[in-house]
């Protein structure tokens, strides 16, 4: 079987395969990205290459319907949240395209001698994208566009079960007007990966998938003296401390919970209530949790079957060392993983220090703001949190105090296609989306004049 496959993961069946890249396709792929940065990228305006993104982000509107369904088919989104995905990596997009001349210009710098003097931001050459299958347009976008706007090239290596998206995606900024070498798919395999890293070509790369995998790249870039970007798993905590509306709560924190299946790396994974709110909060969870419903499409398949195994053994695990599931039954049908709450988990359990990938809510009660900051610390993750309090500087202040990329007050859900994501700790380094995320990979070039 190839590595390549589409693999339907509501019914198991194997719709499509694609052949590994050859020695020579990886070498195509190099040069030809190369040459597109020393022939296209370096000698474009910032402007140019801002209107090319601005068509493909029209392209990403266009054929949400088209681009949907194919991720539908390959990961098991379900098609509404398919289609909204394209639609937001179009937004993404055109935020981009139209901030481009605004984040990327000239920073002039006060000097004590007087000179003139500035900072210009530009391309550093081929940046190598290694995605995953849980976003597999959003993703890319927020790595790819505004490396290309910068001035940057991409070599792009998808998730082993996306290639149809891959090749969707490659085609889009094709027809966008981004000329061939620009944006180049390549079905490498993990081998490859390493020599692609080691090639004096790659000028960074970005990595959004597993610990495992980022400690992996991050290793091998090393080596080889790369940048890298880092965005990996997460163990968010959604801390209820003060509200006057636990209905608004619960909803925000479902929501939180199962957005894509549960399948997000800031998928709202710790529930973490104040004592007070506690049964009445856990009861109206559970309830909202217990009706979701498959067939309805609140929810899909486990993205496949090696991913509902990992999730069926962590649930198995926590209950074997003690802990209750107060909603579900850990007896997944196929793919379809029954929405679970897990309660009583203590710090010796396994599962209090995992990321569960999948509809799985652990559920917990603290009595005090600083037992709440030490529990949602303790995770060795450290990508977003969720705070809910009426008392907003009491929000914010509890906010400076977690260990997070980033913090939510008021709500779930409130990442933004012109404002910065990424983590600390063990969930990865670096920044994607908003101006952050557009300097990641420049050559931030210093110009002065004699006089």
């Amino acid at each position: 079987m190839s590595t390549f496959a589409v693999i339907n993961p509501a019914t198991g069946e194997t719709v499509a395969e694609y052949p590994d890249a050859t020695a020579a396709d990886i070498e195509a792929s190099l040069a030809s990205a190369h040459k597109a940065y020393k022939e296209w990228a370096r000698k474009t305006s910032v402007a140019e290459r801002a209107a090319l993104a601005k068509r493909a982000a029209e392209l990403f509107d266009e054929r949400k319907d088209e681009l949907g369904a194919i991720i539908n088919r390959e990961m098991g989104k379900p098609l509404e949240q398919a289609i909204g995905e394209a639609e937001f990596s179009g937004a993404i997009t055109a935020a981009f395209a139209d901030n481009a001349e605004k984040w990327l210009a000239d920073e002039v710098l006060e000097v004590e001698d007087g000179l003139k003097t500035f900072v210009r931001h530009q391309g550093t050459g081929v940046i190598l994208g290694i995605m995953p299958w849980n976003y597999p347009y959003y993703q890319v976008a927020r790595f790819a566009v505004p490396n290309l706007i910068l001035g940057n090239t991409i070599v792009l290596k998808h998730a082993a079960q996306c290639p149809e998206s891959a090749l969707a995606l490659e085609q889009l900024f094709l027809d966008a007007g981004f000329p061939e070498g620009a944006y180049v798919n390549v079905f490498a395999t993990h081998d490859q990966i390493a020599d692609i890293i080691a090639d004096d070509r790659i000028q960074g790369i970005s990595l959004t998938g597993s610990e495992r995998a980022g400690a992996i790249v991050a290793e091998q870039a090393g080596r080889a003296l790369k940048k890298c970007v880092l965005e990996l798993g997460g163990s968010d905590v959604f801390l209820v401390l003060d509200t006057n509306d636990l209905d608004h709560a619960v909803e925000h924190a479902v929501g939180g919970r199962m957005e894509n299946t549960g399948q997000a790396c800031n998928g709202s994974k710790r529930i973490v209530v104040m004592d007070k709110y506690f049964d009445e909060f856990a009861e109206k969870f559970k309830a909202a949790i217990a009706g979701q419903s498959y067939e309805a499409g609140d929810f899909g398949p486990m993205s496949s079957e090696a991913a509902t195994k990992n999730l069926t053994a962590q649930v198995q695990g926590a209950i074997d060392q003690g802990a209750d599931i107060a909603v579900g039954n850990n007896a997944p049908e196929g793919n379809v993983f029954t929405p679970t709450v897990i309660t009583n988990i203590t710090p010796e359990m396994d599962v209090y220090s995992q990321e569960l990938f999948g509809p799985v809510a652990q559920l917990y009660k603290v009595s005090s703001d600083e037992e709440a900051i030490e529990l949602a610390n303790s995770s060795p993750y450290g990508l977003g949190s969720v705070v809910i309090c009426d008392d907003l500087e009491r929000a914010e202040e509890i906010g400076n105090q977690l260990d997070v990329g980033m913090v939510f007050i008021g709500g779930a859900g409130l990442e933004g296609a012109d404002v910065p994501f990424g983590g600390v700790k063990k969930s990865g380094y670096g920044r994607e989306l908003g101006k952050g995320g557009m300097l990641e990979f420049a050559n931030k070039k210093l110009f002065r004049f004699a006089g």
